[in-house]
């Protein structure tokens, strides 16, 4: 079968004539047509924006609430004495979690951040905010009997819930792990207030020359 010399230069015409139609087409020539759009994907789908209607519903809220019962998952918190200071109704006595000197330091960290502004670095209630706003109630010194014997998870509490009327809470910006880490710091400090001699171990006291 022979191919003649005219039809393949009709071939010839019609692939340089598709050629260039495609190269002047990624040249972004402007058009009144639509654009073509061969795979829709989802982009065309049915939805419904925020507070918008949707007669399927009875009540006709297109924005639905989570079903009775349910929670999203990582907020199932079984653990209360973690997660709320508490066994049952009672405050814990104890810090619920493992302490070492990277928690405490973590706990003064956020402590700097957090709290000293209104408490103070020390702890005796009479931080930055407090001192330039006069009519602020000024919190408690840490280092009063009443707070040094609060239960460690009612301090805990007070980061979670805030204190009515003086503290806000500040559960939305200090997690569980730091808030227990700032109780542990709050309680460095204030042993740190009371602390005698025979608090410090006995190798650290003779390396000092420390004598009890």
């Amino acid at each position: 079968m022979k191919i003649s010399a005219q039809f393949i230069s009709n071939i010839s015409l019609v692939s340089a004539t598709f050629a260039l139609g495609l190269v002047s087409g990624c040249q972004g020539q402007p058009s009144e047509d639509p654009p073509i759009h061969p795979n829709l994907n989802m982009d065309f789908q049915t939805k419904y924006r925020p507070q918008k209607k949707n007669e399927f519903f009875e009540d006709g809220r297109a924005m639905r609430s989570p079903v009775a019962g349910t929670l999203a998952q990582g907020a199932l918190k079984e653990d209360t004495a973690l997660h709320y200071g508490k066994s049952g109704d009672a405050f814990v006595s104890k810090i619920p979690v493992r302490i070492s000197l990277s928690v405490v330091e973590r706990g003064q960290e956020r402590y700097n951040i957090y709290c000293a502004v209104c408490h103070g670095k020390t702890g005796q209630g009479n931080g930055i905010v407090i001192q330039r706003n006069a009519g602020m109630l000024k919190p408690p010194s840490f280092h009063e009997d009443r707070l040094v014997n609060m239960p460690a998870g009612q301090v805990y509490d007070s980061i979670l819930n805030g204190v009515r009327g003086n503290m806000p809470s500040y559960a939305y910006a200090i997690p569980v792990q730091d808030r227990w880490a700032i109780v542990a710091y709050l309680q460095a400090l204030q042993l740190s207030r009371r602390g005698t001699i025979n608090d410090v171990p006995s190798d650290i006291a003779a390396a000092k020359g420390w004598k009890r």
